[in-house]
């Protein structure tokens, strides 16, 4: 039955007057006098509906469709849509592919969580980088379970805030600054990929400045041989005591030690090679007694030369998994400084080994230059003469002197006086 027709200015009281029309299959059609084509439609059984009459790009003749249920959309809203879609169909475009458009993009935008963003960021940049497990804790440890679900179009800057209040108060200022790094490398990736993405994070987040972050962290004496006690007896994976003393002992960072191989020993000269060392350098450690002696043996299983020399799979991939293991020894620290009615040890990190390592270098009168090159460090002026093997017996000795001093501050000369027993003869 074909529609009855009325032309007024829509109102919302006249609207919510309309009647429905008598018979069956009668329709009521009220055209706005306010924008062209705009109208409310209502059919016999009462329903109410915005419409829009015209004719859409690719259509011959004019056609209705609609813009939303009276009730559930306000008129003004219904007038404002429908103004859209006009200046739409004056550019040629249909309203019901563009909305579908922006639909479609709106849910991949809505896919588009931090998560999503933090696994690409993983694996097509960071797990290329030497402090990737370090960035991958990070995030799985903090990030994600704080904001991992949230699309990254809509995260606020209040949302990374309360992030990092969240990481100071379980782990430190410090270590909220390292997280606020990682995710804002993640962020810069994401935006120079992306041209809707705008990071979110903002200068100000930081919790401390660049000079209170340096660590400054020796362990003393006393440190250094509980930290040796509690290896014996900590619930740590087999290789991991070696791998604490190769720490100290040569003087490396945390992943250079981890990842060492027995293709890079020879006789008694470890080179790591540049690609996996910070200055991009081949550095040459002359390994001590001592230090050589924390290689041990491939591993019975192992079937080829060049296992890892630390690993808990038989030799086939590299120790990993520090963040477990250093709770745990540190657990069994505290467990017997306890016993022994001592205060718990400070907090203390796997890189301050290396930088107590090279406080004990000048303590055992190492000159300062031949300390920096067992260290690592390039000396100003001899980068374009490098030699890998330059100064090897000066960092020979001065790497024989770290372990024999490590060795008297395990076991200091007065425990290996015997005391003469009561009474016997002089």
């Amino acid at each position: 039955m074909p529609a009855k027709k009325h032309r007024k200015e829509l109102t919302v009281t006249m609207i919510g007057k309309l009647k429905a029309p008598v018979g069956t299959g009668a329709r009521l059609w009220v055209a706005d006098t306010v924008v062209p084509g705009f109208g409310v439609r209502l059919t016999d059984k009462g329903s109410k509906t915005y419409v829009l009459r015209t004719r859409y790009p690719g259509e011959a003749n004019a056609s209705r469709r609609e813009i939303g249920k009276v009730g559930e959309i306000e008129l003004t809203d219904a007038r404002d849509k429908a103004r859209g879609w006009l200046k739409l169909i004056a550019e040629g475009k249909d309203p019901a592919k563009v909305e579908a458009d922006q639909r479609d993009a709106q849910i991949e935008k809505d896919s588009a969580t931090v998560d999503a963003l933090l696994d690409d960021f993983v694996k097509r940049h960071a797990s290329k980088l030497r402090s990737a497990d370090q960035v991958k804790h990070s995030f799985d440890s903090y990030v994600r379970p704080r904001i991992g679900q949230s699309s990254i179009y809509t995260l606020k800057r209040r949302q990374i805030v309360e992030m990092l209040d969240a990481v100071e108060d379980k782990a430190g200022p410090v270590m909220a600054d390292r997280t606020l790094a990682h995710l804002r490398k993640a962020f810069n990736w994401q935006a120079a990929r992306d041209d809707d993405f705008l990071s979110p994070i903002v200068r100000g987040m930081a919790r401390t400045k660049p000079k209170e972050r340096a660590r400054q962290r020796v362990l003393t004496d006393d440190e250094i041989r509980d930290i040796w006690q509690a290896l014996d007896t900590a619930d740590v994976p087999s290789c991991y005591p070696r791998y604490i003393k190769m720490l100290l002992l040569t003087m490396t960072r945390r992943n250079e030690s981890a990842d060492m191989s027995a293709a890079e020993v020879e006789s008694d000269l470890w080179t790591i090679p540049g690609e996996r060392y910070k200055n991009k350098l081949d550095h040459v450690i002359p390994l001590s007694p001592d230090a050589k002696a924390l290689i041990g043996t491939k591993p019975k299983s192992f079937k080829g030369n060049n296992w890892f020399v630390f690993s808990t799979t038989g030799g086939a991939r590299p120790f990993s998994g520090f963040s477990k293991a250093k709770k745990a020894l540190d657990a069994e620290i505290d467990k017997r400084r306890k016993a022994e009615g001592r205060a718990k040890m400070p907090h203390w990190t796997l890189h301050d080994l290396r930088r107590t390592a090279r406080t004990l270098m000048s303590r055992a009168k190492v000159p300062e230059d031949h300390a920096e090159r067992a260290m690592g460090h390039v000396i100003a002026g001899v980068r374009g003469t490098y030699d890998r093997y330059s100064f090897l017996e000066e960092k020979r000795e001065a790497f024989r002197k770290l372990a024999d001093l490590v060795a008297i501050i395990l076991k200091p000369p007065a425990d290996n006086v015997v005391p003469f027993a009561v009474g016997a003869e002089q």
